[in-house]
């Protein structure tokens, strides 16, 4: 999908459509988190802080059960 920047008084932004936005489920109003790596433009939702914690016990729970797995599948 190509989209143009306008300007928007003293800014320059990017208007999302309603389907992109659907897909990653937000709103107005959602908060988001805009970062670059030097080369692109990343824009990553705001999720909530207990969601992400409870995503990390669940991983550091798996990378501790199956550590010597995941090692001998790596060589």
């Amino acid at each position: 999908m190509v989209k143009r920047l306008t300007r928007q008084g003293n800014s320059i932004a990017l208007v999302l459509d309603r389907q992109l936005l659907e897909q990653v489920q937000l709103d107005e109003g959602a908060e988001v988190e805009v970062s670059t790596n030097g080369d692109a433009i990343v824009i990553t939702p705001v999720r909530d802080k207990k969601r992400t914690a409870k995503l990390r016990a669940a991983v550091d729970k798996i990378e501790a059960r199956y550590a010597g797995a995941f090692k001998r599948l790596a060589e």
